[in-house]
């Protein structure tokens, strides 16, 4: 089995779409297919049902995941750590595009300043990338946000806990309330909320846009084509076409730093120090 099928396979099992799957390895749709196919044939297994609107694991597809992501997180690592041991200490940290700019700065800052600190590489990525990115060892840190990213299998370490507003055009007649309730949000006329990719790759059923990213996001919302509730952090760097307003029953949201637990980075435990008191 050659690495190169075995990163293309896991790419399509977890997108469980080929098109998305081509677009995160950048490369074309038919070549991807064809590497599937090839070691599909080599294991004289079948991997994937495939029809024309889903692509779904078999039970052997299902086993191939869980031990590939084990080998691929583990020749990642290992090649890391290989570069590491030539050359300065580096930590890759990821986070969503757009999420918890003030507390990222400050914390970039604080370790910067650390004598022996590391070099910090930043890996922004879209919603439910960091997770990935933390069991295939492309990253070693990575800030999630709960009740929305999953933290199962990672160590963590809290950095903070906020409130929630609702994102509107600015000028809508709601910006002009000093709260608002959840349900308020999620009635407004011609302001559906957005949906988010769950972790298979797949949105939810609703009449709001689909969208990937913040950036996409805000610009639904700027455009009047969408409404949503996100933390209270999102006010520092949030667009001049855009308001918010306290969503006073939204649970509120904590930001923690997480890291896969087999690590013995001296340089991520320094981080995580730093962040923690931050």
């Amino acid at each position: 089995m050659e690495t190169r099928e075995l990163r293309y396979f896991v790419a399509v099992a977890e997108e469980l779409h080929f098109g998305r799957a081509a677009e995160r390895l950048g490369i074309a749709q038919p070549p991807l297919s064809r590497a599937v196919m090839r070691l599909e044939r080599r294991l004289g297994v079948k991997l994937l049902e495939r029809s024309s609107r889903k692509v779904t694991l078999t039970p052997a597809g299902s086993v191939l995941l869980a031990e590939g992501r084990t080998v691929l997180a583990a020749l990642s690592a290992a090649e890391r750590r290989a570069r590491e041991a030539a050359d300065e200490p580096r930590l890759v940290l990821a986070t969503k595009a757009g999420a918890s700019g003030e507390l990222l700065a400050k914390l970039l800052d604080a370790y910067a300043a650390e004598p022996g600190a590391a070099t910090v590489d930043l890996l922004l990525c879209e919603s439910q990338q960091q997770q990935r990115l933390l069991r295939d060892g492309e990253a070693d840190a990575a800030l999630l946000h709960l009740p929305f990213d999953a933290t199962a299998g990672f160590d963590t370490e809290t950095l903070c806990t906020e409130g929630q507003v609702a994102v509107l055009p600015a000028g809508h007649p709601l910006t002009a309330r000093p709260r608002l309730m959840t349900a308020e949000v999620a009635a407004l006329p011609g302001l559906p909320q957005a949906r988010w990719p769950g972790p298979d790759g797949s949105y939810p059923e609703g009449p709001g846009p689909e969208v990937r990213s913040l950036t996409q996001l805000l610009q639904m919302v700027a455009l009047a084509r969408a409404s949503v509730i996100l933390p209270e952090s999102c006010r520092a760097d949030l667009r001049p076409d855009l308001a918010t307003v306290p969503v006073v029953d939204a649970p509120p949201v904590t930001t923690v730093i997480a890291w896969p637990p087999h690590s013995r980075s001296r340089a991520l435990a320094h981080l995580v120090r730093v962040a923690c008191r931050t």
